[in-house]
């Protein structure tokens, strides 16, 4: 049997069991996930911190040494895409949708824990700090990491788009290398997959929410089934034709969306001081990045100890489950580029918009909850899918702003999904970048299988342990890319002055 179709059967076999082991007993899922996750947790959060801060520091090391002059294939490749439209498709196969979940619910739920620990002004600033290190520069470190060596290896040495491809390259004819490389993959593609279905159920979720708060009707299981539905039938159709600009326009459109309401929210806000949270927030977080990369928090007790672990460790991990999906979707839309131009566009546009995004949303969260009133901090606690409709009730034009922002959520899903799946085809048939139409629909169909498994367990919190679950075995994977791409730059040997 060829090597890609026991990878396409093997992990095909293995998603299948989770998902239905997730719809016929979920909470003895949840339970089994809840305890490997904790146990991992408790004795190697040390080691998922140092790989984060290690992918950050060696992506900044490359982009500013001579090795940053070195162009993702030939020499006189240039790119496929407009830098922008690049920017807006990587940022929605990123993280998108978990911009609008969590815009405002988590400054808000660092705030409740941090302020019986600290004054109120540090609390809140120490909240907004947390926030923007979970989705700044280390993410998409992690992210960048992987797929520069993708593209590295696949544009300039003609590998697969695979995980494995750099490790069997560099060690060809070696058993050991292909063994490793062919468990990379078949992790690489479980990570994957259920990383997209648990964020595929969080964005149901929220959507859910602001129909709810649109139409005036009580969140349910038929309007969660639905929504499901209509996403599948949206998706699928996009999953037999070619990826290319149909995601650029896609892309663009959520990105629009998202900038349109970051604006609107600071003009019709409190603007002076969202304007004063963002430059706070831009300096804190300046200040404090790379120090914060090395924090685990052994010396604060036990309650600040759950919540690095239920927060920090679990957004890398997090971040690590989606490292292969989006490493190979912006490894394949950043041909061209040099990889100074692609570790600045990968780490620095999307982690600035973030800080702006949520000095906006959790500025007026964190302003509303400082100057006496508490309706959305409680609602961090009572329903978290609300919480953003609940602060664009607040505003002026609410009904079209929430419309907007359950568009965008549905888009940034479908994005995803659809890129998830191509991604997912290309792992599984040997590292074809357009993978045949028939297995991209049969990762698409369980996909969302995965999701209604995810939607079953009920909470936020269930979904995030079973993405951590799927991530754990990549994060050492994700260490042995960035020793791959190293020793295969020094291979290649320090770019000419004129390349």
């Amino acid at each position: 049997m060829p090597k890609a179709n026991a990878l396409l059967l093997c992990s095909l076999s293995v998603i299948t069991v989770i998902g239905v082991w997730g719809i016929a007993d979920i909470d003895g899922l949840v339970t089994w996930a809840s305890a490997i996750v904790q146990q991992t947790f408790h004795s190697r959060g040390w080691f998922v911190m140092l790989a984060a801060s290690t992918m950050l520091i060696t992506c900044l090391a490359l982009a500013f040494s001579p090795y940053g002059q070195i162009r993702l294939g030939k020499d006189d490749d240039r790119p496929e895409f407009s830098t922008a439209s690049w920017i807006a498709m990587l940022f929605s196969a990123g993280m998108g949708v978990g911009l609008l979940f969590w815009a405002v619910a988590e400054p808000l739920t660092h705030y409740n824990f941090l302020h019986s620990k600290v004054s109120t002004p540090n609390s809140a600033q120490q909240a907004m700090l947390a926030t923007n290190f979970h989705w700044g520069l280390h993410a998409w470190a992690i992210y960048g990491s992987t797929a520069l060596t993708i593209a590295f290896f696949s544009f300039r040495r003609g590998t697969g788009m695979m995980v494995g491809a750099p490790l069997v390259s560099l060690f060809p004819g070696e058993k050991w290398a292909r063994i490793v490389g062919w468990f990379s993959d078949f992790m690489a593609i479980i990570a994957i997959a259920i990383g997209v279905g648990g964020s595929m159920a969080m964005g149901i979720f929220q959507v859910a929410d602001g129909v709810s708060a649109l139409a005036d009707i009580q969140v349910g299981n038929i309007l969660i089934w639905g929504i499901l539905l209509v996403m599948v039938a949206c998706y699928i159709p996009a999953l037999l034709i070619d990826l290319g600009q149909g995601m650029a326009r896609l892309s663009n459109a959520a990105m629009a969306i998202a900038i349109a309401l970051v604006a609107y929210t600071i003009i019709l806000g409190p603007t002076e001081f969202l304007l004063n949270t963002v430059v706070q927030s831009f300096g804190d977080y300046v200040a404090n990045v790379l120090p914060r990369g090395f924090q685990t928090f052994p010396f604060y007790g036990t309650s600040m100890h759950q919540w690095f672990s239920d927060w920090t460790l679990t957004y890398m991990v997090w971040w690590i489950a989606w490292g292969p999906f989006v490493g190979v979707f912006v490894a394949r839309i950043s041909k061209g580029r040099t990889i100074r131009e692609f570790v600045i566009g990968v780490l620095f546009a999307p982690t600035l918009f973030s800080i702006v995004w949520f000095g906006a949303f959790g500025g007026i969260g964190l302003f509303e909850t400082i100057n006496g009133a508490g309706e959305l901090l409680q609602m961090t606690q009572t329903n978290v899918e609300r919480v953003t409709f609940g602060l664009l009730d607040r505003l002026p034009f609410s009904g079209l702003t929430t419309l907007a922002t359950v568009i965008a959520a549905f888009l940034f899903i479908v994005t995803s999904v659809v890129s998830a799946a191509f991604v997912l085809g290309t792992f599984s048939t040997g590292g074809d970048p357009n993978p045949p139409p028939r297995i991209r629909l049969i990762w698409g169909v369980l996909l969302g299988v995965l999701s209604v498994a995810m939607i079953l367990s009920g909470s936020v919190e269930s979904v995030k342990i079973l993405i951590s679950l799927g991530a754990l075995p990549f994060v050492f994977i994700s260490v042995l890319l960035l020793v791959c791409l190293i020793r295969g730059l020094r291979e290649e040997g320090m770019p000419h002055a004129d390349r």
